[in-house]
């Protein structure tokens, strides 16, 4: 029997975050994956703005845009005529948004973008190693594996996907529904002759819609082929020919990955069960329309890595049901608004295929949450919960918020002279994850603890006119903000996130 602070079943996009940031936290981590190798295909292929700048944080955005690009225009076929149209609107970047528009990324490439980054601090994921069974008890969990060993936990992550051997075995209720009858065919392939300038769509071939992504960096296009209920599907690649060229005109070729797709939408009960904890699909599925499901999962794994280490730490073992508190809601929303754009798609016109800041999901918040301080005020723009925003700053070594953010850390920004002497007392426990503080000065050079808000741009973004203290927590979220009464809102802050003593 081998022992580890976290066994996370499923190496896709949310196990495999999950598991870079508990490795970056210190954590003993193991990362199974029932199949035998990684995941081959384009399936999940939008990464969203806030999803981004969770990837910042991990330190694999820039591989990541590397090997993604900008969605195409959508070019819709009417007969010889293709319409181009914008299904999202492209916005620039900005100080406070620096990653404003989806990048398009197949979901291979973005497991293989957090594979690399997990070989980089030596760490592989096991494929080929299933979960059979468990067993938990008050100290930890005994997993079973397929490969005849087993492994004890302290804690189990269930990222295995919408068919969870880990929720099923810790009893956890997954209601919904899935649509046998509305299937859709995913291939990816090459195809001759047709343009890599649009995201083409054939809303009406044959009786049934078609289209054809193109992917980045390649040849290769994704394809969806709306299917009747009754027909079968032969997904032999002359089949597959001779049907995409039936309906388009194209000759397809070169087939690499098939997948048939059912709408799929469900939402567990609990996230938690006792020493159990589930993540992404495991806990929430959702059809393809807007692409929120990898993206909900990856959030889900930004939430609970800092709660798991803090309590692995020490902290309050309440902290955990923070997680589904925070995060199941968000899930709900988020599967109300596929659902809708689906059902957009399905009454057909262009107007079910535009997509707008919702779906970016750089507006979610935990305000009202379990982990409000007590005591925390609000400022002229933020509330405890809200995203915290980037801004300029001039520092050492950083030159915006997100540069003192990026890592496992709490970071508290403190403005005003009265402010910094009231939490000059403040102690942080050596346990669990640091705090970084910087004080926010209006003008002179920085220096190590201090960054110079010259232009006022970030007093402005945050909000604030006077002193305050704002505490940001690691996964980018605001933990506490406080206008007054400074160092009482910050103790009251600890008690909630962090271990216990100095």
């Amino acid at each position: 029997m081998t022992a580890v602070d976290v066994l996370i079943a499923g190496a896709g996009p949310t196990g495999s975050a999950l598991a870079l940031d508990l490795v970056r936290r210190g954590l003993s981590v193991r990362l199974i994956d029932k199949a035998d190798q990684a995941f081959t295909g384009s399936r999940a292929k939008g990464v969203q703005p806030r999803t981004q700048e969770v990837f910042d944080d991990l330190g694999v955005l820039a591989d990541a845009r590397a090997m993604g690009g900008a969605y195409p225009l959508a070019g819709i076929h009417l007969g010889p005529v293709v319409i181009p149209w914008r299904m999202q609107r492209q916005s620039k970047a900005t100080n406070d948004v620096p990653y404003p528009n989806i990048l398009l990324l197949p979901q291979s490439r973005t497991d293989a973008v957090l594979h690399r980054a997990l070989a980089r601090v030596g760490m592989i994921p096991e494929f080929g190693a299933a979960l059979e069974r468990f067993e938990q008890d008050e100290t930890g969990v005994t997993s079973h594996l397929s490969t005849g060993e087993t492994v004890r936990s302290r804690y189990l992550v269930g990222a295995d996907g919408g068919g969870s051997t880990v929720r099923r075995g810790a009893g956890i209720t997954f209601t919904g529904s899935t649509d046998s009858d509305d299937r859709t065919l995913i291939v990816d392939a090459s195809i001759d002759g047709l343009s890599r300038r649009y995201w083409h769509m054939w809303p009406k071939s044959g009786g049934r819609a078609v289209a054809a992504c193109p992917l980045p960096h390649g040849d290769q296009f994704q394809l969806m082929m709306r299917l009747t209920p009754e027909e079968d599907v032969d997904l032999d690649e002359g089949a597959l020919a001779e049907r995409f060229r039936a309906q388009t005109g194209y000759p397809l070729r070169d087939v690499t990955w098939t997948s048939v797709f059912r709408p799929n939408v469900r939402l567990v009960e609990h996230y938690r069960a006792g020493r159990v904890l589930l993540a992404g699909d495991a806990a929430h599925v959702h059809t393809p329309a807007g692409a929120q499901g990898l993206n909900t999962g990856v959030q889900d794994a930004n939430n609970l890595g800092w709660k798991l280490g803090q309590v692995l730490a020490g902290a309050p073992e309440g902290l955990l049901d923070s997680y589904e508190a925070e995060r199941r809601p968000v899930a709900a929303q988020v599967l109300g608004r596929s659902s809708e754009l689906y059902k957009g798609v399905e009454r057909g016109g262009v107007g079910g295929l535009r997509r707008g800041d919702e779906e970016r999901q750089l507006s979610l918040t935990y305000r009202g949450g379990p982990l409000a301080a007590k005591g925390s005020q609000a400022t002229a723009t933020l509330h405890v919960g809200d995203r915290a925003p980037d801004a300029l700053c001039a520092g050492v070594s950083v030159a915006s918020l997100f540069d003192a953010f990026r890592g496992p850390h709490f970071t508290l920004l403190v403005f005003g002279e009265i402010a910094r002497a009231d939490i000059a007392g403040l102690r942080w426990p050596d346990a669990g994850a640091q705090l970084h503080t910087y004080a926010v000065h209006d003008r002179g050079e920085p220096a190590g603890g201090v960054v110079v808000d010259r232009t006022g741009e970030l007093r402005a973004r945050y909000g604030i006119a006077g002193d305050a203290v704002v505490l940001v927590r690691p996964d980018g979220y605001i933990g506490a903000i406080g206008t007054g009464q400074w160092s009482s809102i910050l103790e009251s802050a600890r008690e909630r996130l962090a271990p216990a003593g100095r």
